[in-house]
């Protein structure tokens, strides 16, 4: 067995079984039974894919003629947030991505801003807890250029990705986190382009986060803020994410 099916089994493992169980969404996030064993899984499953796989280890990337002829859409794909309807009535102008927490020179940052800072280009795929799978060219700035500009302190540990939108229309916004040393990956990106083209409000804008090696609900949409703590445990649900507080696994990685 290779390495990279040993991950792929501990990934189904961790999600108990994979497309089978996890047709829906919403169906893991029902199931009580399910959260308690994930919960129990993910610090252990962290542990050994993080151990399976090197901090530096690339995503696999492809070529043009790789590209899916539809990138699908997924999660949220037409927010109503009041936040969100205002930023696309004045063509994101009002938008920023604000970075604070645990750094010395907190952020405010216009799209003008990131799209003139050296950009990389990425083909890449990704891959749905569902059980689907899309090949898309992502450009946008490496998100290491940003955390280079605040400059984390010693103190801090992960990053929390705050978002503009809401899956239940309520006063929850979605969110996510990674380490910070998985925010200095190469290929992690705050993208602003799909294909060549600016994002559409369906795939996420006007900025999205990449993090090739994860599972598509860890690569957060809305983007408006990042935020540099020392720990998890007291953010929103306490788990890490939107989903991970509702029972998914927070490695997500592939």
């Amino acid at each position: 067995m290779t390495d990279a099916d040993r991950r792929r089994a501990l990934q189904r493992l961790a999600l108990l079984g994979g497309a089978g169980l996890l047709a829906g969404c919403d169906k893991l996030a029902d199931s009580a039974g399910v959260k308690a064993l994930l919960a129990k899984a993910d610090q252990p499953t962290d542990r050994a894919l993080h151990a399976l796989t090197p901090e530096d280890a690339l995503a696999a990337e492809f070529t043009e003629a790789d590209i899916s002829p539809v990138f699908k859409a997924n999660g949220s794909t037409n927010p109503k947030t009041p936040e969100y309807l205002a930023m696309v009535a004045d063509g994101f102008a009002s938008w920023r991505l604000r970075v604070t927490g645990l750094v010395q020179h907190p952020l405010e940052l216009d799209l003008q801003q990131l799209a003139a800072m050296p950009a990389r280009t990425q083909i890449t795929r990704h891959d749905c807890v569902e059980g689907w799978s899309c090949i898309g060219k992502w450009t946008g700035v490496p998100l290491a250029r940003v955390l280079d500009m605040a400059v984390p302190t010693a103190a801090a540990r992960f990053l929390v990705f705050r978002c503009a939108d809401s899956l239940d229309n309520d006063a929850k916004r979605y969110y996510e986190s990674c380490y910070l040393s998985e925010a200095r990956h190469p290929q992690t990106l705050l993208a602003y382009a799909l294909n060549g083209r600016r994002l559409d409000i369906a795939h996420g804008a006007p900025l999205r986060l990449r993090l090739e090696r994860k599972l598509g609900y860890k690569h957060a949409k809305y983007l408006v803020g990042i935020e540099v703590v020392d720990r998890l445990d007291q953010i929103e649900g306490g788990k890490g994410g939107y989903w991970e507080d509702l029972g998914y696994q927070w490695h997500g990685g592939i």
